[in-house]
């Protein structure tokens, strides 16, 4: 009888340390998945509306907010605490795993992104609030209340460190964000599981209905994995009026390439880049204005951005030009730009020049390495609508820029609209101008996919007024009639009030978002 007393003994404390890691294991994964699915929603939102600074800080906040609400909440349960908590994983589970999806498909319905937003956030917040102090009291038969209070918040936390790492590293790259949330919301349901095994028997009736909703949340979430490219397919064809031919997440971006007839369009995170039908004004106007009152000879170019390989193509327009450097962060693009037959016919496999060389880097952190000087550097990034891509329009990238430039060497810049988003445009002119450039000369085209579009170059020589006619051989936009007067301005296109940009005080994109929402973009 005394061994049996002693077996049964056993048994419990093997039981009891089992359950216990269990509940550990709980508090580690609530940990990682809770803060995976607050990056995910601001990462999304946004990717949608811009501003990461604004969405960033405006998801911290209600997710906090709705976790201390939880959290007093908690208190409040008293009866049946495991079954409670199954029953609030299985929730969490559900809305974080679904999270990304409904916010991709509010945004395609008019007016409920932002209550979509607010709600899962609220929503999901107030679900993670619940777990700690579930998990804690849950622990209590166990072991003693500080080691309980230690041993859950330190497992938390540890969830949360991976959690953080794996975001940038992994699940974003690799997975993207609208897979990645389906995958979290698997990872949590795995708290469900391990407790279930473990404290099946002390459940009962609730039993039976937990493992219903358990597989029915699995079946939805591991069914959303399984068809993600097709919904992110039907999602994009919905969003974009033509037919879609390519559709990628890179590292960095959202890369759709799409087909009309003769006109191919590429878009980065929901913004258009071009349209073949009339990249040939933009490009011109970028690349060939400059050149035209550019005195000195210009043999080696530095071009920042323009990984469509559309900019270096009128570049070898010029045979005096012996050397392009292509400095781009996202190596999809440039080689999407290489190997698809749309863009490589129209870019006329520019990427394969020998006077080409491609830099895989952050434009900003190039202009601080480098040494040897350019004659000519063209800045043909994307519109400043995120915190990251403002900073390529800041004084500090301008006076970064300037240091690379040879003696007699021009700049030039897109600006932008400076119809729908004048105070932006003027804006960067004015930061070019603070960053020490001696002359700085504004001026604009007409690119029907655009708008009316804005470009800024500048030098510390005086740019010719004398037009080089032998330069414009070569296009198909400018003439001669037109040089002078894409430097003239409307009343309405002109404000002198405005801030120069700078890294500490990124006003650019706020002057940029208030600009194109006033025109309902």
């Amino acid at each position: 009888m005394l061994e049996k007393t002693q077996a049964e003994e056993n048994s419990s404390k093997s039981t009891n340390e089992k359950q216990a890691r269990a509940l550990t294991y709980a508090a580690f994964v609530a940990g990682l998945c809770s803060i995976v699915y607050e990056l995910l929603i601001a990462t999304t939102v946004s990717y949608f509306l811009g501003d990461s600074v604004r969405y960033f800080s405006l998801t911290i906040g209600m997710y906090m907010a709705a976790m201390g609400v939880g959290s007093f909440c908690s208190k409040y349960i008293n009866d049946n605490l495991l079954t409670r908590f199954l029953q609030f994983e299985i929730a969490l589970a559900t809305l974080g795993g679904l999270s990304i999806p409904l916010l991709y498909l509010s945004y395609i319905s008019s007016g409920l992104l932002i209550p979509t937003y607010v709600g899962l956030t609220c929503s999901i917040g107030f679900l993670i609030g619940l777990e700690i102090p579930f998990l804690t009291r849950l622990m209590e038969s166990f072991k003693a209340l500080k080691s309980n209070i230690a041993n859950i918040l330190t497992f938390d936390y540890i969830g949360a460190l991976i959690a953080t790492i794996a975001f940038p590293f992994f699940l974003l790259p690799v997975l993207g964000n609208f897979q990645s949330s389906l995958v979290l919301g698997l990872v949590n349901l795995s708290i469900i599981a391990v407790l279930m095994r473990y404290f099946g028997d002390s459940l009962g009736k609730a039993k039976t209905s937990i493992m219903v909703y358990l597989v029915m949340t699995f079946a939805v979430l591991a069914g959303g994995i399984l068809f993600t490219s097709q919904m992110l397919y039907e999602w994009d064809q919905a969003l974009f009026n033509d037919r879609i031919v390519h559709a990628e997440q890179s590292p960095y971006q959202k890369i759709i390439l799409t087909k009309n007839q003769d006109d191919i369009r590429l878009f980065l995170n929901g913004t258009i880049q071009f349209s073949s039908r009339d990249e040939h004004r933009y490009h011109e106007a970028l690349v060939s204005y400059p050149l035209i009152f550019k005195e000195s000879t210009s043999k080696r170019v530095l071009l920042l951005g323009a990984g469509d390989g559309l900019a270096v193509k009128e570049l070898l327009k010029y045979p005096e030009i012996d050397s392009i450097v292509l400095v781009d962060l996202d190596e999809r693009v440039v080689e999407l730009a290489k190997t698809n037959p749309h863009l490589s016919k129209l870019n006329g496999a520019s990427l394969a020049s020998p006077k080409l060389e491609i830099v895989y880097t952050d434009a900003f952190n190039f202009l601080m390495d480098n040494t040897e000087g350019f004659d000519f550097i063209v800045s043909d990034l994307p519109d400043p609508n995120t915190i990251e891509l403002s900073r390529l329009y800041t004084k500090q990238y301008y006076q970064a820029l300037r240091k690379n430039l040879n003696e007699g060497g021009v700049f030039v810049t897109q600006a932008t609209s400076p119809y729908f988003a004048t105070k932006a445009f003027w804006s960067i002119h004015n930061t070019v101008r603070a960053s020490g450039f001696n002359f700085v000369v504004p001026y604009h085209a007409d690119v029907p996919s655009f708008g009316d579009w804005g470009f800024v170059m500048a030098s510390d020589r005086p740019l010719s007024t004398a037009h080089q006619k032998s330069k414009l051989e070569t296009s198909t936009f400018l003439n001669v009639d037109m040089l002078d007067a894409m430097r003239v301005f409307s009343k309405d296109q002109r404000i002198d009030d405005v801030e120069v940009n700078n890294i500490h005080q990124p006003i650019l994109l706020t002057y940029y978002l208030e600009g194109w929402k006033s025109f309902g973009y």
